[in-house]
């Protein structure tokens, strides 16, 4: 935010706003400390509606949209401090290009999902969300526990179920060493229980069918 916070101050007056989302789904409290001394305006996506519309796995992410509402920039692991992505924005608000197309990769995912486990994880994060909201916690992590299984690689996921099973792990500060442990982890954990889900040498049988009708 403190990277934001100083672009903003130096093009405030070129005719530019920036608005900030937060996706935390616990809502505007966890988010207020990080952004109530900011110059700018910061709404909450509890329900994770613009990752959803974009695809975003990550954050932070970057959407550039002109007076026009045509978006001219978009993307995921937006970086303010990395000068060729801030300069493509300053090349939109000045008008010198009219879309830019920022091809590094930040995030590099091994696997990806398909487009029915996306939409299977995005339904179980929502009911999650729901649960979460709802004080009953055990039930929103069961729920994000199975979505994170279905797209692993979505931090989004990820992130809120940390901050729903460890919130000591996110207040005062965030603890980004135990993070990076914990994902650790968790990915071996994930790998060892997908390979118990693979079907046997003779293929996936549901039980009752393949096997019966061969006798």
């Amino acid at each position: 935010m403190p990277g934001w916070q100083e672009f903003y101050q130096k093009y405030k007056n070129e005719n530019f706003e920036l608005l900030s989302v937060s996706v935390d789904i616990q809502g505007a409290e966890v988010a207020k400390p990080y952004a109530q001394d900011m110059p700018f305006t910061t709404v909450v996506d509890t329900e994770n509606k613009l990752a959803n519309l974009f695809g975003f796995k990550i954050v932070p992410n970057g959407i550039f949209i002109d007076k026009n509402g045509t978006i001219r920039l978009i993307k995921q692991g937006f970086q303010v401090t990395n000068d060729e992505h801030v300069e493509s924005v300053r090349k939109l608000i000045f008008g010198e290009v009219e879309k830019i197309e920022l091809d590094d990769q930040y995030y590099n995912p091994v696997g990806a999902a398909s487009n029915v486990e996306t939409m299977l994880a995005q339904t179980k994060y929502k009911l999650g969300m729901e649960y979460a909201n709802n004080g009953k916690k055990e039930d929103a992590l069961k729920e994000l526990d199975e979505a994170l299984l279905l797209d692993t690689d979505n931090f989004l996921i990820r992130k809120q179920r940390w901050y729903i099973r460890y919130p000591e792990k996110f207040s005062p500060t965030i603890d980004t060493d135990w993070q990076q442990k914990q994902l650790e982890k968790e990915k071996a954990e994930e790998a060892q229980l997908k390979d118990e889900l693979i079907c046997g040498p003779e293929g996936c049988v549901i039980p009752g069918t393949f096997s019966d009708t061969k006798k």
